[in-house]
């Protein structure tokens, strides 16, 4: 992980309204970090229970992160595109190793959506991480407690129609289709 640093620019964002606006924004620069993740299937769902092959899901997400992700990936903002490669977690020097801990502030931890709260609201999860010797651990949902409405909304409807299982994913990315 490279050092946290900034730096200001003055864009012009398109007004909803119409025409041009002016704005200092301030942007990340030179980001560089790493990221561990795991699968955890939404039991909420039982309608989704004939797509839950964690190994198919595990091979498809290696394949996407070889090709550098299957959707655009940003920090924070559309104009922030990145880059998405394998890496070993832990490897290499970080600039925060051994640092000890920086307290980062309240941010954004996640979305609670109906399907996985049972509250028919789509909500924003706040927390306030602290980074320890460079690693930012990420607690789990529940124990969030500032949490924000975001609007009333309905569970939306998950099945075979409308979603592409990973068997049929997993068979089209080897079959070499440009997905």
């Amino acid at each position: 992980m490279k050092p946290i640093r900034m730096e200001s620019k003055g864009v012009r964002p398109i007004d909803y309204g119409g025409g041009n606006t002016l704005a200092n924004c301030t942007y990340l620069k030179d980001v560089s970090y790493q990221v561990r993740a795991h699968f955890e299937f939404n039991l909420n769902r039982p309608d989704m229970a004939y797509d839950r092959n964690e190994h198919k899901h595990h091979n498809i997400m290696k394949r996407s992160l070889r090709a550098g992700g299957r959707r655009d990936i940003f920090l924070g903002a559309r104009e922030c595109q990145s880059y998405v490669e394998p890496c070993t977690f832990g490897e290499g020097e970080g600039y925060y190793d051994g640092y000890g801990e920086i307290h980062l502030g309240p941010m954004l931890h996640g979305i609670n959506y109906p399907d996985e709260t049972g509250r028919n609201r789509m909500e924003a999860r706040l927390w306030s991480p602290v980074m320890k010797n460079g690693i930012i651990q990420f607690i789990r949902p529940e124990p969030c407690t500032q949490i924000r409405l975001i609007t009333d909304m309905e569970p939306k409807r998950f099945d075979s129609s409308n979603v592409l299982s990973a068997d049929d994913l997993l068979t089209q990315l080897e079959e070499g289709e440009n997905l």
